[in-house]
């Protein structure tokens, strides 16, 4: 007969501590496909520093510092761009006068 108290006991499952500031790199992916890139990137570089202090990699705040600055970027692009539009447009409108003007194949109307 064996005897019961030669039995081992299985061992605790070990879980790793969690990343610091991987949550906040996760939350940094997301933010930029929701307007918010330059949110999106502050909040990855907080992660990504949280991580480094801990001496831990974060691939998360990495990508999200990515997504981030290209977010940025665009939005900075599209907002030159528009900006240069309306001020074309202005410009032409002070030119032309109120009323509905053709300019080639562009129609364009002035207000008063």
């Amino acid at each position: 007969m064996s005897n019961p108290s030669n039995i081992q006991a299985p061992a605790a499952a070990y879980a790793p501590p969690p990343v610091p500031g991987k949550t906040l790199g996760i939350i940094s992916i997301i933010l930029p496909f929701v307007g918010l890139g330059l949110i999106g990137l502050i909040l990855g570089i907080v992660g990504k520093v949280q991580a480094k202090k801990a001496g831990y990699k974060n691939t998360p705040a990495v990508v999200g510092i990515v997504l981030g600055a290209i977010s940025v970027v665009v939005g900075l692009i599209v907002t030159i761009t528009i900006i240069a539009g309306i001020t074309a447009v202005a410009q032409q409108c002070q030119q032309l006068g109120p009323g509905v003007h053709q300019q080639g194949s562009v129609t364009i109307t002035c207000g008063s």
